[in-house]
């Protein structure tokens, strides 16, 4: 996803995204949501959230998206 429409989505969350990279915005959209703050972390290996807006990116950040 790009960073502007990942933006977006914080904006409507009422989250300010200056100063922030993707990673960390991610994160913190995930912590707002209630959800496990672990978008780019090493759970990827073993995280069974099929659902999850962020899994594309975050297996495509480790090398495990699709080629």
């Amino acid at each position: 996803m790009k960073y502007q429409e990942i933006q977006k989505i914080a904006k409507g969350m009422g989250i300010k995204s200056f100063g922030l990279t993707k990673v960390d915005l991610i994160r913190k959209i995930q912590d707002m949501e209630g959800n496990i703050s672990c978008f780019g972390t090493d759970r990827v290996a073993w995280c069974g959230e099929e659902r999850c807006l962020w899994r594309p990116d975050c297996l495509d950040l480790h090398g495990k998206g699709r080629k």
